[in-house]
């Protein structure tokens, strides 16, 4: 495989960011010559940059057309989420009895858990407007969570694993977000796991985080059957058994 060049790297890293965020929506045509025109790029680090988001699930090619930011379905969300369950408690389980043992282990976590604090504070004290425009501070706090387990989790086989689905959830995470009450819910989750992981709980950092990938799936069944039209992605309705 060709290495990838830095216009490569920097055409990935903006339409990776561009399906993240939905300014991409689901469904959204990908021209490698419009694209080209709006990056500053050629065709070939395009090229190359749609390939390796196929390759991380965030791109379709349909045949007889152009590739398309892959659509949402919500049996794909169903399985995905159960994929997670099965990984992301064992994690935060295997982080809680390091940290138990280990205070460099512990000590992210309480500094994360003092900025959740301050975060909540602060965003309650705002109105709805100003709520809105608080959601990427949320974003970045759980992606810092996200990201220090993996750093922390004790088996590399499990991180690498969860770490590789990430650009499947973070764009799932605008949507399952898509209200200051569900993140105010998030955030009492994200602060169930941390003081679970802070007071090297492992049971107790397991059971949360499985119950915070729950309620999340539940938040994103809701979002993407109520108001797909509204939040403007392309959802394909098919079966949740």
């Amino acid at each position: 495989m060709a290495r990838a060049t830095g216009k490569t790297e920097a055409v990935y890293e903006q339409l990776k960011q561009d399906i993240e965020s939905l300014r991409l929506k689901p469904g959204a045509k990908l021209s490698e010559i419009q694209l080209g025109e709006e990056l500053g790029a050629s065709r070939t680090p395009v090229r190359e940059a749609i390939r390796r988001l196929s390759r991380e699930g965030l791109v379709d090619f349909v045949p007889g057309e152009v590739a398309r930011v892959a659509p949402i379905s919500l049996g794909g969300v169903r399985s995905l989420f159960e994929f997670r369950m099965m990984l992301e408690p064992e994690a935060a389980g295997q982080v809680a009895a390091r940290a138990q043992v280990h205070e460099r282990v512990r000590e992210p976590f309480q500094e994360l858990l003092m900025q959740l604090d301050t975060f909540e504070e602060s965003f309650r004290a705002k109105d709805t407007a100003q709520q809105g425009r608080s959601f990427q501070d949320f974003y970045t706090l759980t992606e810092n969570f996200d990201q220090r387990v993996i750093d922390a989790c004790r088996n590399p086989y499990l991180a690498r694993t969860i770490r590789d689905l990430r650009s499947q959830t973070v764009r799932l995470r605008h949507i399952s977000h898509s209200g200051p009450r569900r993140m105010l819910t998030s955030l009492d989750e994200h602060r169930a796991m941390l003081q679970a992981i802070v007071n090297g709980d492992g049971p107790a950092a397991t059971a949360a985080s499985r119950h915070h990938l729950a309620q999340t799936l539940q938040a994103l069944i809701d979002s993407l059957t109520d108001q797909s039209a509204e939040l403007g992605v392309e959802v394909h309705l098919d079966a949740v058994h």
